[in-house]
């Protein structure tokens, strides 16, 4: 396969001059978005409206120069994302529109309807086939997402506690997927406690969605209900005391490559754009209810047909660059015994692993790791 272009442009302005949505849309037109077809159709612009109390997820701004320039081609664009399975602000509709409209998407705001993608109660979904595949036949889907004619993905990368990074794959693959289809992903390992680290906070139960975590009264220790917990992962980021782990090594692994085969499902048999941009990269998923200090540094906005070329671009990008003084990141660096994996986001999490899903998503067919970095100035 031959090299996919990836563009980019830095987050310079120049005074009294443009500001960064227009920067936004020179970049998505110079990486060539106007080839789509958009006259008269329905474009699906997937994006996280971030969770309440959270606020490093990407800013109505940039979502606005992206329905202008889908408007401006001829397109009818709405924002989506679909529901959550743990508990929080977007687990239904109403409580999940409610989120976006507090954190400043409205269609006022954005230009733009906004639609959740799986409906009401997250059950509003579709099985999509997946070509290829090795783990998921077939994808459950939101069905907005699936009946939009054009499929386009803005992303903030960020870091995230499992996965090692938010990224394009990430954002399509698991944020389309309703919560039927999410659990689906996430079934492949459960987690285990390890009684004498466990502090009895009750911290990881108040993530658990599905009566996944029992507290025992006598002892003040944490349990895992092996029947009813569906392996989100969502207890492990919650621990404050490596009290969690997984029982299958390779349960982070699986997750990568299911999520990777989900973002086939979606992209496949349609016109398709991206769009990351490193900016506020926090080492944690934006799903959270805060967020801490990022990382890295804001270094810029992508834009490609393929996703997955996107993405290692945006892992290449954040490889060169130094952790941000006083983060997460520098101060795993800077603790005694310190063990350097070379890599920013595992020296932020150790526990998180991404490799696995670019691998196997250049296996299945969804891009190529192999780029060519175009500068737009």
């Amino acid at each position: 396969m031959e090299k996919a272009k990836v563009y980019f442009t830095d987050f310079h302005t120049v005074a009294f001059g443009d500001g960064l949505p227009a920067k936004l849309k020179k970049l998505m037109r110079a990486a060539g978005i106007d080839t789509i077809d958009m006259d008269g159709k329905f474009v699906a612009i997937k994006m996280h409206f971030g969770e309440m109390g959270n606020i490093s997820y990407l800013r109505p701004n940039y979502a606005r120069a992206v329905a202008d320039l889908v408007k401006e081609l001829g397109g009818k664009p709405f924002l989506t994302d679909c529901n959550t399975m743990y508990p929080g602000s977007r687990k239904n509709a109403l409580e999940h529109l409610e989120c976006a409209w507090q954190n400043g998407f409205t269609p006022l705001t954005v230009g733009c309807p906004i639609l959740i993608g799986d409906g009401l109660k997250g059950t509003d979904d579709v099985a999509v086939p997946v070509a290829g595949g090795e783990y998921v036949k077939e994808a459950l889907i939101g069905r907005a997402v699936m009946d939009a004619d054009v499929f386009l993905s803005l992303t903030h990368f960020k870091g995230h506690e499992m996965t090692g990074f938010g990224g394009a794959i990430k954002n399509i693959g698991m944020g389309c997927g309703s919560r039927a289809g999410k659990t689906d992903q996430h079934s492949n390992g459960k987690p285990s406690i390890r009684e004498k680290k466990c502090r009895g906070c009750k911290k990881c139960q108040q993530e658990c969605a599905n009566s996944g975590l029992v507290f025992d009264e006598e002892t003040k220790k944490m349990h895992v209900n092996q029947e009813k917990c569906v392996g989100c992962g969502r207890c492990l980021g919650a621990c404050n005391f490596d009290a969690i782990s997984f029982d299958n090594d390779a349960a982070i692994e699986l997750l990568n490559r299911r999520m990777a085969e989900y973002t086939k499902a979606v992209v496949d048999g349609r016109p398709n754009f991206h769009v990351s941009l490193i900016v506020d990269v926090s080492p944690n998923c934006d799903c959270h209810g805060e967020n801490d200090v990022p990382i890295l540094p804001n270094i810029g906005m992508f834009a490609s047909f393929d996703p997955l070329a996107l993405d290692q671009a945006c892992v290449d990008a954040c490889m060169k660059a130094e952790p941000m003084p006083g983060s997460q990141l520098a101060q795993n660096i800077a603790r005694e015994g310190f063990v350097d994996h070379h890599d920013h986001f595992r020296n932020s999490r150790p526990e998180s692993e991404w490799r696995s899903c670019l691998e196997h998503a250049e296996k299945i067919g969804l891009g190529t790791r192999s780029y060519e970095l175009v500068v737009v100035k």
